[in-house]
């Protein structure tokens, strides 16, 4: 069986989603429904999936936890609040106590765009996080390798919270530089209640040219190495992936960089941790 931890849906009907923008995102601006998941997920193997927020938008989780009562699955949400607001934790409180509350399993902000790299541990966002602590949600770090100091800073003021770190910091792939950010990623990983998601790395690579487990590799290595394949777990990141490659594409990659792990080790990759994680 295999979880897929991170993929999007949109109706820009509904919502326009500002990011897409400039003649190379032309492929995502279009609508990506339940049908479309469906169909990208055909074959693959996937029994359950984790849908992330795109928008910071507080109309947006409420709708996403109404699709995932009804969209075969989809098994958990990761919505979005405004960690900066006074009223937080009332904000998530109405979340959970929506009638598809169940569904919700974490947080995230797309701090990625935070023009501060110190955003994450600001006041108020560090008040934000407690409440997402004291909830029983994951929080989930979108952040670029710029941005990890911070993040290594508010991990170590929440031991007891699990940060989930979204398509391994961004690394710069394309270049094919290693550091700083692989220093900052062993730095964050010290912390036991850091997990990471295999995911994204397709889209930090040329667009260009086809996905190559070779060119991916070395950053693969140093998260295996610095989280272990039992803080590791697979994410498509479709349809964003589709700016490099297709849903078989991304998931023919993966299982090619996890070649060299046993069965477990696989198995916790590909689904364990997941349902650990995000509780289903």
């Amino acid at each position: 069986m295999t979880v897929d931890t991170h993929h999007h849906l949109w109706d820009l009907d509904v919502r326009d989603q500002p990011w897409i923008v400039g003649e190379a995102m032309e492929p995502l601006r279009r609508d990506f429904r339940p049908a479309d998941l469906q169909a990208a997920l055909k074959g693959s193997g996937v029994t359950a999936t984790v849908l992330v927020q795109t928008a910071a938008d507080p109309d947006e989780t409420p709708e996403m936890l109404v699709l995932a009562d009804t969209v075969d699955r989809i098994a958990a949400v990761v919505g979005w609040v405004d960690l900066t607001a006074r009223d937080a934790r009332e904000r998530i409180g109405r979340l959970q106590t929506h009638p598809s509350g169940g569904w919700l399993k974490g947080i995230r902000h797309q701090v990625e765009d935070e023009p501060d790299p110190d955003w994450l541990i600001r006041p108020e966002v560090l008040n934000g996080l407690a409440a997402v602590e004291d909830a029983g949600l994951v929080y989930e770090l979108l952040v670029r390798p710029h941005q990890l100091p911070a993040a290594i800073k508010a991990v170590g003021q929440f031991p007891q919270l699990t940060f989930v770190l979204d398509h391994c910091a961004k690394p710069p792939v394309a270049t094919g530089e290693l550091e700083p950010w692989a220093s900052r990623i062993r730095a964050l990983a010290a912390h036991p209640n850091v997990v990471c998601k295999l995911s994204g790395l397709v889209t930090e690579d040329d667009w260009a040219r086809q996905p190559d487990p070779v060119r991916l590799a070395p950053y693969v290595d140093v998260v295996l190495e610095a989280f272990g394949p039992g803080r590791l777990m697979f994410g498509s990141d479709w349809p964003v992936c589709l700016l490099a490659a297709d849903y078989g594409q991304v998931m023919g990659v993966a299982r090619q960089l996890a070649a060299g792990l046993d069965d477990r080790q696989r198995a916790a990759v590909f689904d364990a941790t997941a349902r650990e994680v995000y509780g289903f």
